[in-house]
């Protein structure tokens, strides 16, 4: 036992994390484990609720998940082994040349530290009508990628999460010869003893796997997703092989030897700024403590996890159910860990419907909740009266000026005053396509509506005023709000993580 880790609360860690797994088991629905640990045992394992609806099995420690983008920081790790000739600094074109610019100039650090603006393809298909139950494999999605070219901002000038860079660069390994599975086996899972495994595909057999589940109004359903996985989210396991590899990056040895300083070194903005995301790995603090760790969000599988670099321990929450909030969670746990208490959420910004002057970027609040194109953090009371969020990969900082909410989304200024509607919705009748991906949707009335036959969907707008629409959608377990820019004949269709998809009126 380190020395560091006689100094930390295990009693009232365990006691939190059963409050949480002891609610999922009177539910008697899906659930998840809790397991904490220091760097070389497993102190506390609290599990609770079922792996499966069918079975009636209860979740335990050994149930295996999706990691989802837990995957990142193992991917990167693999990713720059010496092995691969892939190094920070290489321009994605350099190895994949079919990329065009600006996409092929964003270099391998940008595209995986969330600077790189790159598209993320998930919501750039949900935006060309695409569900995410919709199958799709590797090849047609780099072609997709390939066709695009442009990024949703210039390289290094904000932060925006996007999945499309591990992407990327798991394309230029597998033109090397190498696969990331492989690669986990050889390197991770047969060392340590543990069953890390990366499909590629969502109907890809894996031993042991538990469904996920999401709540519909009729109860809970299975989880879904048609997305050819890539290696910035396939990886699946349990929470205690998550755990055993964690403490193999604590205590910086065997497979994890030196990877966590590196994953987590600084990475910084075009002018300079520092980011507090890293290569898969993101910081956050609680009191005067700084810790790393990172989520993970499949349908129907909700994860999460945080190290303390310096007291050496961790903890890993995954669960099964959709409805879980594994980042406050796990920050409850940690907390608890520490012998610390988490900021107090901050509601000093009224709810409301807020947009920039122009440009597509809006903000709704509610209660203590910040939705910026349609991703959501909870905001914490910071200094000198500003609201901030904890999120590294989606940091905010905001104050309410009496008639504006100021400050940064994604490290990038904005500007955002109540929305005040006009007339657009007159205008913009008909029908709209995208020549480029034979995708089109209608707006009739107050509603737009998207896809073919049984599988057509409508959504509602809301004016956001100065041409722009606010579609209030859902994708399966997930909302779909999107705002739509108009210039004339042609409007484009944005999202926090795509903000490049353009329509044209249909003559």
């Amino acid at each position: 036992m380190s020395v560091a880790s006689t100094e930390l609360h295990w009693s009232s860690a365990a006691e939190t994390a059963a409050r949480t797994t002891d609610v999922w088991t009177r539910e008697g629905g899906p659930g998840g484990a809790i397991v904490l640990f220091d760097e070389n045992d497993i102190r506390i394992e609290a599990c609770g609720g079922l792996e499966s609806l069918a079975t009636g099995a209860p979740f335990s420690s050994s149930s295996i998940v999706r990691y989802a983008s837990i995957t990142k920081h193992i991917f990167a790790a693999m990713a720059l082994s010496h092995e691969s000739g892939i190094a920070l600094e290489d321009r994605l074109g350099s190895h994949l040349p079919g990329l065009r610019s600006p996409m092929a100039d964003v270099t391998v650090g940008r595209a995986l530290d969330m600077t790189g603006g790159l598209p993320d393809v998930r919501d750039t298909l949900s935006l060309l009508g695409l569900s995410v139950h919709t199958a799709t494999e590797a090849q047609p999605i780099l072609d997709f990628l390939y066709s695009l070219g442009n990024v949703n901002f210039p390289a290094g000038h904000e932060i925006s999460y996007s999945n499309t860079g591990y992407r990327l660069v798991e394309a230029a390994l597998k033109d090397k010869g190498l696969l990331f599975d492989e690669l986990v086996q050889e390197r991770i899972s047969h060392p340590l003893g543990i069953a890390l495994r990366a499909p590629e595909l969502w109907f890809d057999p894996v031993p042991g796997l538990v469904p996920g589940y999401w709540r519909s109004e009729q109860g809970w359903q299975l989880g879904t997703a048609g997305l050819h996985l890539s290696a910035s989210g396939s990886l699946t396991g349990s929470a205690r092989d998550l755990a055993v590899w964690l403490q193999a990056l604590l205590s910086n040895r065997g497979p994890g030897a030196g990877w966590l300083e590196r994953l987590s070194a600084p990475r910084f903005l075009a002018d300079g700024r520092p980011t507090r995301y890293g290569l898969g790995l993101a910081w956050s603090q609680i009191g005067a403590n700084h810790l790393v760790g990172h989520g993970g969000s499949h349908a129907g599988y909700k994860n999460y996890f945080l190290l303390d670099p310096h007291r050496h321990v961790g903890v890993v929450l995954v669960s099964n159910r959709e409805d879980t909030a594994p980042s406050g969670l796990t920050l409850q746990v940690m907390a608890s860990l520490l012998g610390e208490n988490l900021p107090s959420r901050s509601t000093s910004i009224p709810d409301g419907l807020y947009a920039t002057e122009e440009g597509p970027f809006w903000l709704e609040m509610k209660d203590g909740v910040a939705i910026f194109l349609g991703a959501g953090e909870t905001l914490y009371q910071g200094e000198d009266g500003w609201s901030v969020s904890l999120s590294a990969h989606m940091p905010m900082r905001l104050r309410w000026t009496g008639d504006a909410i100021e400050g940064e989304v994604g490290h990038a200024a904005r500007r955002f005053v109540p929305v005040r509607p006009d007339d657009c919705l007159s205008e913009v009748q008909g029908r709209w396509v995208c020549p480029a991906y034979h995708a089109d949707f209608t707006i009739q009335d107050d509603k737009l509506d998207m896809g073919i036959g049984p599988a057509r969907t409508s959504a509602p707008l809301l004016p956001l005023g100065g041409k722009r629409l606010l579609m209030d959608g859902k994708d399966g377990p997930w909302t779909k709000r999107s705002s739509l820019v108009f210039n004339g004949d042609r409007v484009g269709l944005f999202l926090n993580r795509s903000r490049l998809v353009q329509f044209e009126r249909a003559t």
